[in-house]
C-alpha cells in the first residue's frame, strides 16, 4: 500500500515532542523508543488511516475524526485507541491510563512483540475504525468529586464560566475539581479558580498545552 509519511511525524521520531526541555536530547522519552515507535508506525500507516501531529504526537485519523496514537512514555512505546473503551479486546491486552475514561494502550519495550502482535493490532484498529464509521460514542460516569462551594460561587456569577466547564472532558473536569479542592483556605480556592478561568473558557483542562 502506498502511504503518504507525514514530515511533522518523521521529525517526532528525530527530536520527539518537544514538550519538555528534553527534546532532542539523550534524555528524551522519545528517542528511546525510537525502533519501537517506527514499527508501530508502520503498523497503522498500513490501514490507511491519515497521519497528523497533534498534542505533540502521531495521531492518526479518518475524516477528521482520531482513530490511533502513538505515542512514548518513560517506561514504554505505546499505540493507544481514543474509543477503547469499547473495543472488544479479546487478547486482553488495553490498559486503562490515570482516569481517561474513553481511551485505551498498549505497551510494548521492545520491537519483536510489535511483530509477533502485527496482524492483532491491524485488527484492532479495523475494530476501530468500524467504530468510528458506526457513531458508537463511549459512555462516561460522572465526577465522583464534589463541586467546590467557591467554584459553584464563580459559576453563578458567570453563566458562560459554567457551560464551559461542563463542556469539558469528564477527566479534565475531574483534574479541575482536585485541584481546585485542594487547598484549605477559601481565598486560595478562589485565587485558583480565577487562575484557570481562561483556561477553562477556552476549553484547555489543567495540563492541556
Amino acid at each position: 500500500m502506498n502511504v503518504n509519511l507525514n514530515p511533522l511525524v518523521d521529525r517526532y521520531l528525530i527530536d520527539g515532542c518537544m514538550r519538555c526541555k528534553y527534546g532532542g536530547t539523550p534524555q528524551c522519552k522519545v528517542l528511546n523508543w525510537t525502533a519501537e515507535l517506527e514499527e508501530l508506525r508502520q503498523i497503522v500507516l498500513g490501514t490507511g488511516l491519515t497521519e497528523e501531529i497533534k498534542w505533540g504526537v502521531p495521531v492518526y485519523t479518518l475524516n477528521g475524526k482520531n482513530i490511533v496514537n502513538v505515542s512514548a512514555l518513560k517506561e514504554s512505546a505505546n499505540m493507544g485507541f481514543f474509543k477503547g473503551a469499547i473495543l472488544k479486546d479479546p487478547h486482553q491486552i488495553l490498559e486503562q491510563q490515570g482516569s481517561i475514561q474513553s481511551a485505551r494502550l498498549i505497551r510494548f519495550t521492545d520491537v519483536n512483540r510489535i511483530r509477533e502482535l502485527s496482524d492483532v493490532l491491524k485488527s484492532y484498529i479495523m475494530e476501530a475504525i468500524a467504530v468510528e464509521e458506526s457513531g458508537q460514542k463511549v459512555e462516561t460516569v460522572r465526577n465522583p468529586e464534589s463541586v467546590p462551594e467557591e467554584l459553584e460561587e464563580a459559576f453563578k456569577e458567570d453563566a458562560a464560566f459554567k457551560k464551559a466547564f461542563y463542556a469539558l472532558t469528564p477527566g479534565r473536569q475531574r483534574g479541575y475539581l482536585i485541584h481546585f479542592s485542594q487547598p484549605k483556605q477559601t481565598a486560595t480556592r478562589f485565587g485558583r479558580i480565577e487562575k484557570y478561568r481562561q483556561r477553562i473558557l477556552d476549553g484547555l483542562g489543567l495540563h492541556d498545552r
